[in-house]
């Protein structure tokens, strides 16, 4: 934690190949695979951009961030071998929870699944909500979206379905 979360704005992004244990007899992305897909973001995000990992965050802190809402539209199938791009943006930043953005898109740049995801930060020990520490909650600006682009995405997908 010495070191200050590099300056970013934007979303967080990520290659993910995907391997052959994460498909299925059709050949496609068996579709939990997806959601350890979003939760390897997660972790990467935290020790990568946010640095504050899940090392920390658990073992040193006896804080956890469990999942409390996960949401995904499978938009297109993804086959093995390929490798996704996956970007997460934080779309809200309440006072024990931040919710995510997911988006994974194919080679194709055409987007695969999307995800919203809600994360709240607990103390452990008595498995109860805590406010987002002070040093996690300014770094997680950085990857806000703002309302504008919010709406251009959405009006996006929509236009895609």
């Amino acid at each position: 934690m010495d070191e200050v979360a590099r300056p970013q704005t934007g979303p967080f992004r990520r290659q993910v190949l995907v391997r052959f244990g994460d498909c299925d007899p059709a050949g496609i992305v068996f579709y939990p695979r997806y959601f350890e897909m979003f939760n390897n973001l997660v972790e990467d995000w935290h020790r990568e951009a946010l640095q504050f990992s899940f090392t920390e965050i658990v073992t040193t802190r006896s804080w956890g961030l469990p999942t409390v809402h996960l949401e995904a539209d499978f938009v297109a199938p993804t086959r093995f071998s390929e490798v996704l791009s996956a970007s997460l943006s934080v779309r809200e930043i309440g006072t024990s929870s931040v919710s995510l953005d997911i988006l994974l898109q194919g080679p194709d740049g055409a987007d695969r699944v999307r995800g919203k995801v809600v994360l709240v930060w607990i103390d452990r020990r008595v498995t109860q909500s805590i406010p987002i520490p002070d040093e996690v909650r300014a770094r997680l600006l950085a990857f806000r979206v703002s309302d504008k682009s919010a709406t251009v995405t959405a009006t996006r997908e929509k236009n895609k379905t």
